[in-house]
């Protein structure tokens, strides 16, 4: 895969029913894919001196860990070990949350460990519920923290705020510069506004048109998978996810 758009793993969150990281490795190349983004799930990022062995244990297996996250900082000192984590791995990328009442502390501190460290932070929008969610927020938040802290686009999330603010394709016009991360994952909505995870590309994300816009900017960050659903079993769902993906591309 030569272009960033398409050079993806896999979120560790999709195998939260696996807490253990050799079971987890061995499924994310079950998936056919290489590379993971870790969530607090499978490992506990306030401790980098034991995170080595989990390093260990997926670069043993092939995998490459290529972020963590999601982190919600806060601004405490603790935090500087999310980024020892991420080091330890070769991780250029956390992706984070902010707070409505920390983030004039916190992002000020994230982007001195970011220059520090060398790791990019991208935000991750997490619907219409959570601070962070909204497009005026985010550009107040980049507006703060550029150009250590970006956008970690999660595609299904940007879309549970509603068609008018919340198209994809739009956020990468409206973004260029800012886009550092990638969850591709894909909703249907109820009539209640209720979302369900489909296959990505099968549900309401106009997935050729995203990559398109993706590679028109230029976009070189970290892209992972994203698949909540089939929780005990997700290995076939997240495969046809990857095909997804190459077909929108014109690859399948």
């Amino acid at each position: 895969m030569n272009q960033p758009s398409l050079d993806f793993g896999v979120q560790s969150y999709c195998f939260r029913h696996f807490p253990d990281n050799p079971t987890v490795a061995a499924k994310v190349r079950e998936t056919g894919l290489d590379k993971i983004e870790l969530c607090g799930v499978h490992a506990d990022f306030d401790r980098p001196g034991q995170f080595g062995e989990v390093v260990k244990i997926y670069g043993d297996a092939g995998v490459k860990i290529i972020s963590i996250g999601v982190q919600t900082f806060g601004g405490e000192d603790g935090e500087r070990a999310w980024f020892e984590c991420a080091a330890l791995a070769g991780a250029k990328h956390i992706s984070a949350h902010f707070k409505v009442d920390g983030f004039g502390r916190a992002i000020e501190k994230v982007r001195g460990w970011s220059r520090e460290f060398g790791i990019r932070v991208g935000i991750h929008p997490h619907g219409g519920y959570s601070f962070g969610g909204q497009p005026d927020v985010i550009e107040h938040l980049l507006a703060l923290g550029a150009p250590e802290i970006g956008l970690c686009l999660d595609t299904a999330w940007v879309m549970q705020i509603g068609p008018h603010a919340g198209n994809p394709v739009e956020w990468v016009k409206k973004f260029p510069q800012s886009i550092y991360g990638l969850h591709y994952k894909d909703y249907v909505f109820g009539p209640d506004a209720s979302w369900r995870d489909v296959i990505v590309g099968e549900g309401n994300l106009d997935l050729p048109a995203f990559l398109k816009a993706l590679d028109s900017i230029g976009f070189d960050g970290m892209a992972v998978l994203e698949y909540e659903a089939d929780i005990e079993n997700p290995v076939p769902a997240l495969r046809r996810c990857a095909d997804s993906m190459r077909q929108a591309a014109g690859l399948g």
